[in-house]
């Protein structure tokens, strides 16, 4: 496999007169954190089921793992996390693990030992045996997650992981997604609270499907001349929104 884990190129995508994405270019190295930023609705999980495969583009292309997208054994082989949790709420969290791994073809003789590892993470060790329908919407969340990194696989989309989750877990899933890129791992991840942009090896920040600005984020506060992300994207949205007045 080639350097990058993701390559998209000049991709847009419209739902009938809408333009949701408009010539995004985006690349993935292994072993970087990418952060997609911006408000609900700006395009982040359109192009992130794009780049899935979940989505046919109208223009442009996505490789994923030297595979053009979609391609279903690629997309076996991403740990993904949607923005809406999809489980079986009438199981228990174990019986959710265990079948997504078994779906996943973990192992058997390793599944015991991902599901303990994953659950651990998020802790929600002492709630495996809980069913899911008793779970909270943070406790759905971080289960999620654990789905996500049950096969332990190279490539993580994570859709907005961190919504509804405590400060203190927030911290902890972050420290384990830093070990994660350590190893050469590579994660792509959508929010829209700014200061987990900062964590982030590599940000876009994204605004009406527009890619407003890509670069480190040491690199975006030295070219806006600020001292945070978030001004960052204050400052570029006003600059779009100027250009788009002079038109």
């Amino acid at each position: 496999m080639g350097t990058n884990f993701i390559t998209a190129q000049q991709v847009s995508k419209s739902f009938g007169t809408k333009h949701v994405l408009t010539d995004i270019d985006l690349t993935l190295p292994a072993g970087t954190i990418y952060g997609l930023i911006g408000p609900s609705g700006a395009g982040k999980t359109t192009l992130v089921k794009s780049i899935m495969g979940m989505e046919k583009v109208d223009h442009g292309t996505v490789t994923v793992m030297d595979a053009v997208m979609p391609n279903r054994q690629v997309m076996a082989k991403i740990g993904y996390m949607a923005q809406s949790d999809a489980l079986y709420e009438t199981l228990t969290a174990r019986e959710n693990l265990t079948f997504f791994g078994q779906l996943m073809s973990v192992a058997p003789k390793q599944l015991k030992q991902t599901i303990a590892y994953a659950a651990n993470l998020v802790n929600l060790t002492k709630d495996l045996d809980l069913r899911v329908s008793d779970y909270s919407g943070g406790m759905k969340r971080r289960l999620s997650l654990a789905i996500a990194l049950i096969q332990n696989p190279n490539l993580l989309i994570l859709d907005e992981p961190t919504v509804g989750i405590d400060p203190e877990l927030r911290q902890q899933i972050w420290e384990e997604l830093n070990n994660l890129k350590a190893t050469g791992k590579s994660i792509l991840i959508t929010t829209h609270v700014m200061d987990e942009a900062e964590r982030c090896d590599y940000l876009m920040l994204i605004r009406r499907g527009i890619a407003l600005a890509q670069g480190t984020p040491a690199e975006l506060k030295a070219k806006y001349q600020v001292d945070s992300i978030e001004q960052v994207f204050l400052k570029a949205g006003r600059l779009q929104d100027a250009d788009h007045s002079n038109r």
